[in-house]
């Protein structure tokens, strides 16, 4: 009991450290003092008008995000070998002597309709895990969602509005819409990103190689992208049952019409 006392006494001051850090933040470019100032109160507003964010703390104001480091790393040795895990260690020889890297790879996301990837490599695994949260937030998006599978007639936009495919390298992928209750059918890496994006239910198919990660974390968020590129007609909209941004948001604006 004492040692989840203490676990949950971690927790608000952890948001404490958050909330503090955030009204220290002092703006850099114009986007961020627009944001502390109030000016803009929604990430939409951003990401729709194309400006680059180049402040953290720009996302860390306007939503609520989780993240989570995906495994492209693969550990060594006689006993847990070829298991999966955060960091990817290299090394270089010198006349000193081996020096080590790792990288890693995050996810963040408010499992509303906003994700973003990113990689931090570094001497020691600290700095590359801040690294790639950073670089995630940096590289933060919308994704439309919809609910486009013929083997359903629903409402919700708890899947993608169509098909979308990505590659990178050697490795190819297609997103397909999925019915309520599938359930996200795909690669474990794949699933956490489609579940910090707020899709719960897809079909997924592949073919390539698969032991670079990299490749498929790539690979997903180019069909991701495609999403919100891809022009629909107006009169498909309501039909593919289609939310360009948060789920409630878009709720509102149908009980208004």
């Amino acid at each position: 009991m004492k040692q989840n006392d203490s676990q949950k006494n971690r927790l608000p001051q952890n948001f404490d450290d958050a909330t503090a850090s955030l009204e220290a933040w002092v703006p850099k470019t114009e986007l961020g003092k627009k944001v502390k100032s109030g000016e803009i109160k929604s990430i939409d507003e951003i990401l729709n008008t194309g400006m680059r964010i180049l402040e953290p703390e720009i996302v860390d104001t306007l939503l609520t995000l989780k993240s989570e480091l995906l495994l492209i790393g693969q550990a060594k040795g006689k006993f847990g070998g070829g298991q999966r895990r955060v960091f990817r260690q290299t090394q270089k020889k010198t006349r000193e002597g081996n020096k080590p890297k790792f990288a890693t790879m995050a996810v963040v996301g408010d499992s509303d309709g906003h994700v973003g990837i990113g990689f931090g490599k570094s001497k020691e695994t600290v700095p590359a895990r801040e690294k790639a949260l950073r670089q995630a937030k940096l590289n933060v998006i919308a994704v439309r969602r919809g609910s486009g599978s013929w083997e359903e007639d629903s409402n919700q936009p708890h899947s993608i509005p169509f098909a979308v495919e990505g590659s990178c390298g050697s490795y190819r992928i297609k997103l397909m819409s999925a019915p309520k209750g599938k359930g996200l059918v795909c690669d474990k890496e794949i699933a956490k990103i489609l579940k910090l994006a707020g899709v719960k239910n897809v079909w997924a198919r592949s073919q390539g190689q698969t032991k670079n990660k990299i490749n498929v974390i790539t690979a997903t968020m180019q069909a991701l992208k495609k999403l919100s590129r891809t022009r629909i007609m107006p009169e498909h909209v309501g039909f593919l049952s289609i939310a360009e941004s948060s789920i409630n948001k878009s709720q509102k604006v149908d009980s208004n019409e």
